[in-house]
């Protein structure tokens, strides 16, 4: 069971149940409710139509940094637009990322995951070097109660701190980079110059250093010594058995370099030494035996480290939700979705409220009712939606009038004592209704 840490601006609702709450909440009566219905539909379109122009920014300018792309610009861009799109997709990753309701991770948390381990017990390493950006953002910080198997049948109980969702953009340096470290540009388990962006879900906070791509794991100190003591126990046996042979072959070499008083401490016997046979077979049996033995443990170690890759690999793999070009384009519906919810929150409070209400007092009241009506507990974000609804800014027509002389005025305004006014449901619905009309002509893109 996950539990939650701390409040975040996340509404875990489609935007659909939130209409639907809004329209049970009996505070609107039939028709207003439908006006109401009309409002979010036209509005929700709207909303679908800005963030779609963002995703043709993203596809446009993340081409030539796409490691999948199976397609290619006409025309190479230049330095200064390769710079100038590498940051275009950056903003806009950021912008929809945000709007989504994710945090940026501190760095603290990931020096943290490189220092200390929580499920996969391994030793690992990234190179911040190797990139010339990267960035991570998460949501759902919660904790989980699990069962842990340790020895045979002993299970061990552990609190994992998690995260419920956590999405990682890196920028990798140019082959220039890599090759001036020595290393063999076929052999990197990625491209040089690419970007990459990884979608993940319930990853441990103390494990988020697996997700990057160029994360390098190894034993830890305790497998390095159950690796390490059965090894030296099954190499004892094995030198006191060549012992014989060994000595032989250091007899004979002495002999060689002539010095044959060191011969004589040995211990060996000098016809054998002289014969070159025995001397050959011992030397033929001490390499067959120390070859055979360093070869097994040899294997041994690499078996292990298969074993630790494939935990890394099928650890990642069932919690994997989207990468590259797939990431942006969830991003966009998840942003998409949390935009349309806030502002259906803010204006249906506002619009069913008593009496005019402060930005912190509409905060409250959203928070209160979420927690009210369906035991959530959530801290809106109150900025967003009011900057949304003053910025959605058109034209209420009445039927004597021609739109000449008809100023355009926003959803959202403020008295002095900064209160919140909205127009009612009619002039809602014609602004809105009016910049949808003109929306190839409006100029209110999110990049």
């Amino acid at each position: 069971m996950a539990v939650s840490e701390n409040r975040e601006a996340f509404i875990p609702y489609t935007r659909s149940d939130i209409i639907k709450l809004c329209l049970q909440d009996g505070q609107l009566d039939e028709a207003d409710a439908k006006k109401f219905q009309d409002f979010c539909q036209i509005l929700i379109a709207y909303y679908h139509f800005r963030f779609h122009k963002t995703l043709e920014v993203i596809k446009d300018n993340y081409i030539p940094f796409n490691p999948n792309a199976d397609i290619q610009p006409i025309t190479p861009p230049t330095f200064e637009q390769y710079d100038d799109m590498e940051l275009k997709v950056v903003e806009a990753f950021q912008d929809i990322v945000e709007r989504a309701n994710y945090i940026l991770l501190p760095e603290s948390i990931l020096k943290r995951s490189l220092a200390t381990k929580s499920l996969i017990e391994l030793k690992t390493q990234v190179n911040f070097e190797d990139f010339d950006r990267f960035i991570c953002y998460y949501r759902g910080d919660s904790y989980k109660n699990i069962s842990v198997k340790k020895f045979f049948f002993w299970q061990e109980q552990k609190t994992i701190d998690t995260f419920e969702r956590i999405v990682l953009l890196v920028k990798f340096k140019e082959a220039a980079y890599f090759l001036g470290k020595k290393n063999k540009i076929q052999e990197l388990k990625f491209i040089p110059g690419k970007m990459y962006v990884y979608f993940y879900k319930n990853i441990p906070k103390l494990d988020v250093d697996l997700i990057f791509p160029n994360v390098k794991t190894s034993m830890t100190w305790k497998d390095r010594l159950l690796f390490g003591i059965p090894a030296i126990g099954a190499a004892i046996p094995l030198i006191l058995r060549t012992l014989p042979n060994l000595l032989l072959l250091l007899a004979a070499i002495l002999i060689v370099l002539n010095v044959p008083f060191l011969v004589e401490s040995l211990d060996v016997e000098l016809d054998k030494v002289r014969n070159f046979m025995p001397v050959l077979v011992a030397t033929l049996s001490l390499a067959i035996a120390l070859g055979g033995f360093a070869f097994k443990q040899y294997t041994n170690y690499k078996n292990k480290k298969i074993q630790f890759q494939k935990l890394v690999t099928d650890t990642l793999f069932f919690k994997s939700l989207a990468n590259n070009t797939s990431v942006f384009q969830m991003f966009i519906e998840l942003a998409e979705e949390e935009e349309s919810k806030e502002v259906i929150l803010a204006y249906y409070h506002l619009l069913t409220s008593p009496t005019p209400l402060s930005p912190q007092q509409l905060d409250s009241r959203i928070e209160t009712w979420m927690e009210n009506k369906l035991g959530t507990k959530i801290n809106f974000d109150i900025q967003g939606p009011l900057s949304n609804l003053e910025d959605i800014r058109g034209q209420v027509v009445q039927n004597s009038e021609t739109t000449d002389n008809v100023p355009e005025i926003p959803l959202l305004t403020y008295d002095s004592h900064g209160a919140c006014h909205i127009l009612p449901l009619d002039d809602a619905k014609a602004v809105i209704d009016y910049v949808w009309d003109n929306a190839f002509r409006y100029n209110g893109i999110i990049l």
